[in-house]
């Protein structure tokens, strides 16, 4: 009938909301991107697809990243057209720069080996996994994404100096 998938079942799980957990969006750790300093990378994500300055704005100051996250989503405000191509390379720049800043985050991140990384929000089928868990974890594969950039980047001075001794 269905085969039992454990991939997920083993999968490295967190939510975006949590503000506890270092791969969420909304935890407390400020952003240094573009020049600016961003209270969170929800608050960074969030302004990026602000259709004007004046939004954007009123995003990079909400006082809570749920409030940054509820002022982006907020139906009737324009958004930067092609926001839906541009949402996952927003996100990922936020996340790699998270990582970048805050070695507590890198570690946390190397530390899931090659486990999958699962965004358990159940009703966020982009984002997230979904109630029905076939949504397209994207904020997941961002993660893992951004953990095999690191493997490669951190494995090259390696491969260099075996280089080198080999001569």
């Amino acid at each position: 009938m269905f085969a039992h998938d454990l991939t997920k079942e083993n999968a490295v799980r967190f939510s975006r909301f949590d503000p506890e957990s270092l791969f969420s969006t909304v935890s407390a750790h400020p952003l240094e991107l573009e020049a600016e300093v961003w209270p969170s990378a929800e608050h960074y994500f969030q302004a990026q697809l602000a259709g004007s300055d004046s939004w954007r704005e009123k995003i990079k100051a909400a006082p809570t990243p749920a409030q940054a996250y509820k002022l982006g989503c907020v139906w009737y405000k324009r958004k930067v057209r092609g926001w839906k191509n541009l949402r996952r390379v927003m996100m990922t720049r936020a996340l790699y720069t998270k990582v970048q800043m805050y070695p507590a985050v890198r570690d946390a991140l190397l530390s899931t080996g090659d486990e999958t990384i699962l965004e358990t929000s159940l009703y966020d089928h982009y984002w997230g996994i979904g109630r029905d868990q076939r949504g397209d974890n994207m904020l997941g594969k961002v993660w893992m994404d951004i953990r095999r950039k690191l493997r490669e980047t951190e494995g090259e001075p390696e491969r260099q100096a075996g280089v080198q001794d080999a001569r």
